[in-house]
């Protein structure tokens, strides 16, 4: 009793304490030598400037640092006062090494340690190709193995381009506020070299209800302009300004201000720009803009030097030209493979000239190949993803064939230019897995009861007999069967979703969301409860580790586990971004 009553006495006094400070970068934060971060201290109180003390390795700050933060007053929300603060923007450190820093002011103290760390000082690669398929898993890779080569008792018939690369590491993928992440953080991570919060790219998320005044680290687009004069491509299915190729040059808090994310692509200037979310270059009184202002960003992007193309017959006109790129082949995501290619579904008929991952990252290469300094490029396989959210497997995994193939249009690019590092990995994975086939010729009219498992699974009966990569038909007698850890209310109908993509749920009067019954009265379907609050209306990416793979020089460097901040440590001193490299 006496010890349950002391353990109450600490609890309380804890509970009445002051709160500590929040400093951003973060503790155990790394940061690139010479590369710009913002520093700042957020009080959960209202304090004085002559209150508030800070040193670096036990110095005053300002004889470390060599300059001076701003004091705010009050951070404010609406009505309600934060607290005081301190930021300090465009801080750069020189010298590697660790810094300890502590901030106390009143009752309120904090205490983080960075790593500030050097590169080598001349690059060990010419080029860098990040290939990134977004939610890559790794049934997702099994599947597009099997269902592209085949297997033949018990091993596979071919392999795909990412098997044969040499160098390997888990990575995880949490973000700073959540143990489950989103794309935004993820690839920010990668791309900054500092891990930050769920929706944030280019910044640690502060308090503040700005989601564009956050403490802003800097981004490799920016490092490459800073330090070299390498040229700059990004490549991606989705929406060109989403998560994952916004965070190659971008800076918010919230993931979905993909107005301002066209800004700050214009004032990078990637030499290479592909894929789609033209609406959000269109000014408003523009049928089918997303913007909420005049600015006319085509205009803007011409004015600057850039070359539009806006489907594939264009952007095949202008491969072999100089110059910069804009490719902009659709008003929001780019239909998947599935639709594109094979089914015509989605929006095909009104985009019917959408180019493919594999021919905008040909392009892409062909572009930048030409730039003595080199280049960095970054592709995405946006839709493995976007369809595996709705849990519609097929078409993920058609997306994990595609991707793959443009793997091996930079594995042959590679061959040419042996100083050119690929690495190829996920942001995060999807709680997905293969447990079998479901074989139609099976008795009966009960789907789940024709699912094979163990000996009963046998081998799926894919075929390519067009040697495209691409199974000739997916909806064969005996296929693969892909299931998911989580999801909403649904009807699983055992079956590929040949008339679009699939939608499990919708919303009903209540706002909840619920099995979509479209699918309800098809033959054999299943009622599957879901798992997850009624307000979600698809899965969700898992926590599971990544799988990254590479080769080339450089690619030594991925081994073990690494957190995604670790990663772009060895992008940089591939780069050797440590170093200037330009007069």
């Amino acid at each position: 009793m006496r010890k349950i009553f002391a353990a109450l006495v600490v609890s309380t006094a804890l509970a009445g304490a002051a709160q500590a400070a929040t400093v951003y970068p973060l503790d155990r934060a790394t940061i690139l030598s010479g590369s710009p971060f913002d520093f700042k201290v957020e009080f959960n109180s209202v304090v004085k400037p002559e209150d508030v003390k800070i040193t670096v390795n036990g110095q005053d700050y300002k004889t470390v640092l060599g300059k001076e933060v701003q004091f705010v007053a009050e951070e404010k929300n609406k009505d309600k006062i934060l607290g005081s603060a301190v930021i300090l923007r465009g801080l750069t450190i020189a010298t590697a090494g660790d810094y300890k820093v502590e901030i106390s002011a009143g009752s309120e103290t904090k205490t983080v340690t960075w790593n500030v760390y050097g590169t080598g000082s001349a690059p060990k690669a010419k080029n860098i190709i990040f290939m990134l398929g977004d939610g890559l898993s790794v049934a997702h890779r099994t599947a597009a193995r099997i269902m592209s080569k085949g297997m033949t008792e018990g091993k596979a018939n071919g392999r795909l381009a990412m098997d044969d690369l040499d160098h390997m590491a888990f990575v995880g993928t949490s973000a700073t506020n959540a143990v489950d992440t989103d794309s935004a953080n993820t690839m920010s991570a990668y791309m900054t070299g500092h891990k930050t919060a769920v929706n944030a790219i280019g910044v640690y998320a502060d308090r503040t209800p700005d989601s564009l005044d956050d403490p802003k680290v800097e981004t490799i687009a920016e490092a490459l302009r800073r330090q070299t004069g390498k040229s700059i491509g990004i490549v991606a299915t989705s929406e060109i300004e989403d998560a994952t190729p916004a965070a190659v040059v971008s800076h918010t808090r919230n993931r979905n201000d993909k107005a301002d994310v066209v800004g700050m692509l214009l004032g990078v200037k990637p030499d290479v720009v592909l894929g789609g979310g033209s609406a959000y270059f269109l000014p408003q009184a523009t049928a089918g803009s997303k913007r909420k202002d005049d600015k006319d960003y085509v205009k803007l992007f011409k004015d600057a030097g850039y070359t539009l193309a806006t489907d594939k017959n264009e952007l095949a006109a202008g491969a072999n030209a100089n110059g910069l790129l804009l490719g902009l082949f659709h008003p929001g995501n780019m239909d998947v493979t599935l639709d594109r290619e094979f089914l015509k579904k989605g929006t095909v008929e009104k985009y019917p000239n959408q180019p493919g991952l594999v021919a905008m990252t040909k392009v892409a290469l062909d572009r930048l190949s030409k730039d003595q300094d080199g280049f960095f490029l970054m592709v995405e396989g946006s839709s493995i993803d976007k369809m595996s959210h709705p849990l519609d497997w097929d078409r993920a995994v058609i997306e994990t064939i595609e991707f793959d193939q443009a793997i091996a249009v930079a594995r042959e690019f590679q061959k040419t230019h042996p100083d050119t590092l690929i690495v190829v990995t996920g942001d995060h994975t999807h709680g997905v897995s293969i447990i079998g086939t479901v074989d139609d010729d099976k008795p009966g009219t009960e789907m789940r009861e024709k699912v094979g498992t163990y000996a009963e699974a046998g081998f799926p009966n894919y075929k390519d007999e067009n040697g495209d990569g691409y199974p000739d038909k997916i909806d064969v007698s005996r296929r693969l069967f892909l299931a998911a850890t989580n999801g909403p209310d649904h009807y699983e109908t055992f079956r590929p979703k040949m008339d679009g993509p699939f939608v499990p749920a919708i919303q009903n009067e209540k706002k909840e969301y619920v099995a979509n019954e479209q699918y309800k009265n098809v033959p054999g379907a299943v009622f599957v409860q879901g798992n997850l609050p009624k307000s979600s209306d698809s899965g969700v990416h898992s926590v599971d580790d990544v799988v990254l793979q590479s080769s080339g020089p450089g690619s030594e460097g991925f081994k073990g586990y690494m957190e995604e901040s670790d990663i772009y440590k060895v992008l940089a001193d591939t780069f050797a971004l440590g170093t200037k490299q330009t007069n």
